[in-house]
């Protein structure tokens, strides 16, 4: 953690929706005119595509069918915690590209499945990661430590996978059966890797749909934010301000005394409302000790 140079985390899953949240923080930094620098995960896989299908069928001959990019040794970790150390202490650092497609190969005119070349952070106010490991703690690293605003973006299972699904077919043109086999695959890593950083975070963001999804791979649609509720907890509810957030989110309600539960086409106006006054906190923090 540092006050000069905070670090803001977003972890999630393959299609739990943190690039949606990751929108709505760029329209508060917008408004509030701070200046983020940013990281994607998939900037610090060890592997670009081609290396990571050998690297799969290597592990697959080796008894290991369940090697996948949420695994901790498919990413460089250990590059990233040093970045988020180097951020912390003096507000420099570096990060690359990962190209998924061609739209953002024609962008930077890189192949889709490599890396672009690294490339130094313009001046900035904040960090701002959103990916597969931003609270991830293993023998080797501790990339939790390091941030000052931890979310977890969690959607219930079966709608994540609902989600990675239509994104894969849509976007990627991967069959059902493909991204189910993925899916498979990723279970041991997701348990392993994924699943303990969200006792990590300082507020979780779980969407549950109200409509049935007992079985994913049939769905013909993503249920709709209307069609959904929104669970957000908070590690530290303390200084939360429960009464206003429920005057101002009009159908909202306690769960729990750490918990409220918003209509899911609220998702917009309840991160505006609640992450809006931790961010210039953590910018007026910053200005204190600068």
């Amino acid at each position: 953690m540092s006050a000069r140079h905070p670090i803001i985390s977003i972890t999630g899953s393959s299609g739990a929706g943190t690039t949606s949240v990751k929108r709505i923080f760029e329209q508060i930094f917008r408004r509030e005119k701070i200046e983020a620098a940013f990281i994607e995960g998939d900037a610090f896989h060890r592997y670009d595509r081609q290396a990571m299908k050998t690297k799969v069928a290597d592990e697959e001959r080796s008894g290991n069918p369940n090697f996948t990019h949420f695994h901790a040794e498919a990413n460089e970790l250990e590059i990233l915690e040093s970045v988020f150390d180097e951020y912390g202490r003096y507000g420099t650092g570096r990060t690359r590209t990962y190209i998924h497609d061609e739209q953002e190969a024609s962008c930077h005119n890189v192949p889709p499945g490599s890396f672009t070349d690294w490339r130094d952070f313009p001046p900035s106010d904040l960090l701002f990661y959103e990916g597969l490991h931003g609270c991830a703690v293993t023998e080797k690293v501790n990339l939790a430590r390091h941030a000052d605003l931890k979310i977890g973006v969690v959607p219930v299972i079966n709608l994540e996978w609902i989600q990675k699904i239509h994104r894969d077919r849509e976007t990627r043109g991967y069959s059902t059966e493909a991204v189910m086999d993925v899916i498979l695959r990723r279970m041991p890593d997701y348990v392993r890797y994924i699943t303990p950083q969200f006792t990590l975070t300082d507020i979780n963001f779980q969407r549950v749909p109200i409509v049935d999804t007992s079985n994913p791979f049939i769905a013909r649609w993503i249920p709709t934010p209307d069609e959904s509720m929104l669970v957000i907890r908070f590690a530290r509810p303390r200084g939360i301000d429960f009464p206003y957030l429920l005057s101002m989110i009009h159908d909202s309600f306690m769960s729990r005394a750490n918990s409220i539960v918003v209509p899911g086409n609220k998702l917009d106006l309840a991160m505006q409302l609640i992450l809006t006054p931790l961010i210039m906190q953590l910018i007026e923090r910053k200005n204190r000790a600068s």
